[in-house]
């Protein structure tokens, strides 16, 4: 499971249905509907927050602004529309990290947005986070 911390706005058609179906996923365990997943380390983040329902709500809105402005039919019943929500940290490097993850994954998988996106100097992160400084992130899987 990857929810990825950088706009949804960077991912290729593929990586994009991949989140949406893996973030409702994760709706699920954190509205603890499902027994699998519970533990997945990025996870945490959310269950560190106040209102984790919220922020996977906000989250998902998101993603789903990003489809559908693309023309996607991704079903907005799935998610409760959070206008507004505390963010939440997520760390430059952690951003650096992911941004090389995704360049990598749209090389082979979507030349023209690697072109698009491939010489990122200020990387956007989704709306549901905030930068700030510091190493990749705990939660994160090293290969």
């Amino acid at each position: 499971m990857r929810i990825w911390s950088l706009s949804p706005k960077y991912l290729d058609q593929k990586g994009l249905t991949a989140l949406w179906r893996e973030t409702l996923l994760a709706k699920k365990v954190l509205e603890g509907k499902t027994k699998g997943y519970r533990n997945h380390p990025q996870l945490n983040r959310f269950k560190n927050t106040p209102n984790p329902e919220d922020c996977i709500n906000f989250y998902l809105k998101h993603i789903w602004e990003e489809a559908h402005n693309r023309g996607y039919n991704f079903d907005n019943t799935k998610f409760s529309p959070i206008e507004e929500i505390n963010k939440i940290p997520v760390t430059r490097r952690q951003i650096e990290f992911e941004s090389l993850h995704l360049l990598n994954k749209l090389k082979k998988r979507d030349p023209l947005r690697y072109k698009k996106f491939g010489n990122m100097v200020e990387i956007e992160v989704h709306p549901l986070f905030y930068l700030t400084e510091g190493d990749i992130e705990a939660w994160e899987k090293l290969d």
